[in-house]
């Protein structure tokens, strides 16, 4: 049974996301909270899988407290609900450790498949809205990149050429399939060297093994 924490300062949204989870067999909706800071206090109490996490609120926003959570407990997981696609804030939350966002029109199958995704350990950000959203913004991002290339992170030199071609391939914006074509290699194979550069890098999936990539210059926006 996966846990979920609703934030978010509209009643009514709220209400209307807990009768969608309810109605599925493998998801309870264990608390609700109108706020971040409320939020923390949940989450402390309820350890939940997911938090369904808005970022404009009243008090502490969403971005703060996503990063607050994360901190403090890295076994949930935040999934941000958003208005707007490109919406900055969502981007925010998604470098303060979000494990993706999902517009809060989305449909109910899609609302409930991202949280079975985000509790299963990976994100749901599709790979090229991650691309898009990074270049929009990376010039926010503070990056320890050089001049002539990428910073000399102690977690970069970890990882064995290969594993840094598939890294370049993902902050690209590639599937795990595109990135098999590319490199002439299985789809299996692929999924091998993603969950050791998720390990080596120390990052919770791969969204922040790209916001990672962005800030250390693997690679640059266009």
């Amino acid at each position: 049974m996966t846990t979920v924490l609703l934030v978010d300062d509209q009643a009514l949204l709220r209400m209307g996301l807990r009768l969608v989870l309810e109605a599925q067999d493998d998801v309870t909706v264990v608390g609700e909270a109108a706020d971040g800071e409320s939020a923390l206090g949940q989450v402390r109490a309820l350890d939940p899988d997911v938090v369904l996490m808005d970022v404009r609120m009243p008090g502490m926003n969403g971005i703060d407290a996503t990063a607050a959570i994360v901190a403090a407990h890295p076994r949930t997981r935040v999934l941000i609900l958003t208005t707007f696609d490109l919406d900055e804030y969502a981007f925010a939350a998604l470098h303060a450790g979000a494990s993706g966002f999902l517009l809060k029109d989305a449909p109910p199958a899609e609302l409930v498949s991202a949280i079975r995704t985000i509790a299963g350990g990976d994100a749901v950000v599709a790979p090229r809205v991650t691309r898009r959203m990074l270049e929009l913004f990376a010039d926010r991002m503070p990056t320890a990149a050089t001049p002539d290339g990428p910073s000399d992170d102690p977690r970069l030199a970890s990882l064995t050429p290969r594993e840094m071609e598939v890294l370049r391939a993902i902050a690209e914006g590639l599937s795990n399939l595109e990135v098999a074509e590319r490199l002439v290699l299985s789809e299996t194979t692929v999924k091998t060297h993603v969950g050791r550069v998720l390990a080596k890098l120390g990052v919770r999936d791969r969204v922040q093994a790209v916001v990672l990539a962005y800030e250390t210059g693997v690679v640059r926006p266009s």
